[in-house]
């Protein structure tokens, strides 16, 4: 992230000597709305490295969840390239990024995106059932990861008998299921209450620091942001501060 070579972040040591895990480069964003054309994100370069906790600030539509689509490959720029882990996603087919996808991303959405109709282990369990991987072993590998975020109890329960912060909860070890390298949160408080919505990023913090993985949030909350050792702020389609430390 800076020119240091190695920075204590929050716990982990995020080692600058070795390659960045995500590379973006002159990243522009366009959306065409009728007859106009709308400029999200106008040039946009990041190096994000294994192991850091990157806060995206903004305010509501200035690009930040369409910079987090685009760097998990949920979404593609107009110009520009994002390297992963060593490769171009650009130049991946749609087979080839739904695979990255599932072996590569944790994603954890505001609006939670559970399927109603499956139970919150069969939720957590599910990309890895896409995964091809062995059954009891993901079975066991889910429950494990509710009783991590504490919902031990509450595995056969459908997304309606939850509250929000258990199933943002639920998102949260679905996400975890492949052991993701990364994991992207688009304003994983927003729907919270402030000491629901604290827990939960206590517990992104915590989960991150025990597997080494990169914590990517977008949030509009300068509270969240603070909690971020490092964070950008999107303004006017450019980003800002570009990658420096966040006081406190």
């Amino acid at each position: 992230m800076n020119d240091l070579n190695a920075t204590e972040n929050s716990g982990a040591l995020v080692d600058t000597r070795q390659n960045p895990l995500v590379v973006a480069r002159s990243i522009i964003k366009n959306y065409q709305i009728g007859h106009s054309d709308v400029n999200v994100l106008q040039g946009i370069d990041l190096r994000i490295y294994r192991g850091e906790f990157l806060a995206i600030r903004g305010a509501s539509g200035a690009g930040k969840s369409t910079l987090l689509h685009l760097l998990g490959g949920l979404d593609t720029p107009n110009s520009g390239e994002i390297i992963f882990d060593g490769q171009n996603l650009g130049s991946m087919s749609e087979l080839e990024l739904s695979r990255f996808r599932n072996a590569k991303v944790g994603f954890i959405f505001q609006a939670y995106h559970l399927l109603p109709e499956l139970d919150a282990l069969e939720n957590v369990c599910l990309p890895a059932r896409m995964a091809r991987r062995n059954p009891g072993e993901v079975e066991s590998r889910g429950r494990e990861l509710l009783e991590r975020v504490g919902l031990s109890n509450r595995w056969e329960h459908r997304p309606s008998e939850l509250s929000g912060g258990e199933q943002q909860r639920v998102a949260i070890a679905r996400a975890l299921i492949n052991d993701p390298a990364v994991i992207l949160a688009d304003e994983p408080t927003g729907n919270l209450d402030s000491h629901t919505g604290e827990e939960i990023i206590s517990l992104l913090c915590s989960l991150r620091e025990e597997r080494n993985a990169t914590l990517i949030i977008a949030t509009h909350d300068a509270k969240l942001a603070a909690r971020a050792p490092h964070g950008i702020e999107i303004v006017d389609g450019k980003a800002s501060n570009n990658n420096t430390p966040q006081p406190g």
